[in-house]
């Protein structure tokens, strides 16, 4: 449910670019349009291991690991992971899908330590197509103003006259999801899928929730009951039509919630992206559709390799469910500092 490298020397010193204003260490991407590496740390890129931290360092030549039992590690991994699931059985929101859209809903609301997020994706790997630009290249391509939020992750980027280029879509992937799983209000259930909803008196109550390989191989085997997680809100951000794509949305159609799920159009990605965004909305009550999912309901063209749509309308997203919370949020302006009101208008 659900992707021209430049090598960086540790001891380079500061390149100033951009007026004098950030000060970039390392070796410059080259671009022959004219485009300036922002670095958005501006630090200096000290390399350190294991073996210089405060501790007594590894000796490699008799290197030994400290024994262990092979039953703890087992208990270990099972009574945490069932600990997980006991506690978000019921919880504040779950996101469907861990692509960019679905990553960028997660990190905006993981802002507030007071709302509990689960991530379910039926990939082992989270995200989605962000581990490369598009096709089999590497870099990202991201129009402004949606550079904001990759200032705020701390992404550096090579920036163009009205969009900037990440040199490794993983870069972005990766960063996110470093920051975002670190936050303890945060749990990324991965290789699970979302087989179904839990629909009462006409609103979204959550997921039906199965192992992946249950999932996919229901044909191959006897029945195996699914499992349930129950949300105050549910984002579904399955991407476009495919595998697995857009069964968000789908499902609602099934089951009579919405009347039609035209497909997107051909690519046009200046109608798309803002398109996207602009219609993030809560499509029944206690649903919200995000990311490429927007485009299979609404019959909106597909952007293509360009990523600032997805970032920007997962972050809405969010900040529909904290509205729908009853919580400080963009959208109706109760909130500051979360997120950059021109994304979100």
């Amino acid at each position: 449910m659900a992707s021209m490298a430049t090598a960086f020397t540790a001891t380079s010193k500061p390149t100033v670019l951009d007026g004098g204003h950030r000060p970039f260490y390392g070796k410059p991407i080259s671009s022959p349009a004219g485009g300036r590496i922002r670095n958005v740390n501006a630090f200096p890129q000290k390399i350190s291991n294991s073996m210089s931290a405060n501790s007594v360092p590894y000796n490699l030549n008799s290197f030994k690991f400290e024994p262990i039992k092979e039953s703890i590690v087992s208990r270990e991994m099972t009574r945490r992971y069932m600990t997980d699931m006991i506690t978000y059985a019921d919880t504040d929101v779950v996101i469907v899908g861990a692509g960019s859209a679905g990553l960028s809903c997660a990190y905006e609301l993981s802002k507030n330590p007071d709302v509990q997020v689960a991530i379910i994706e039926q990939s082992v790997s989270p995200g989605g197509g962000a581990w490369l630009g598009g096709q089999l290249f590497s870099a990202m391509v991201v129009r402004k103003p949606a550079d904001k939020f990759l200032d705020e992750l701390g992404i550096e980027y090579d920036e163009q006259d009205n969009y900037v280029v990440i040199k490794h879509a993983a870069l972005f992937t990766s960063t996110i999801m470093s920051k975002l799983l670190a936050r303890p209000n945060v749990k990324l259930f991965n290789a699970v899928a979302a087989e179904d909803l839990i629909v009462k008196e006409g609103r979204v109550g959550g997921v039906v929730t199965n192992w992946a390989l249950v999932s996919m191989n229901h044909d191959t085997q006897s029945c195996m009951d699914p499992n349930v997680m129950e949300a105050k809100v549910v984002v579904s951000s399955c991407g476009h039509d495919g595998p697995f794509g857009a069964t968000g949305v789908k499902r609602l159609k099934s089951i009579g919630m919405i009347d039609s799920v035209p497909g997107m159009k051909a690519l046009d990605m200046n109608v798309a992206e803002d398109a996207i965004v602009k219609l993030t909305r809560e499509i029944v009550p206690g649903m919200i559709v995000t990311g490429m999912e927007v485009a299979e309901i609404d019959g909106a063209p597909r952007m293509g390799p360009t990523f600032g749509a997805m970032m920007i309308s997962g972050q809405k997203a969010a900040h529909l469910a904290l509205k729908s919370l009853g919580l400080p949020n963009a959208i109706d302006g109760t909130s500051v500092g979360t997120i950059h009101p021109e994304l979100v208008n």
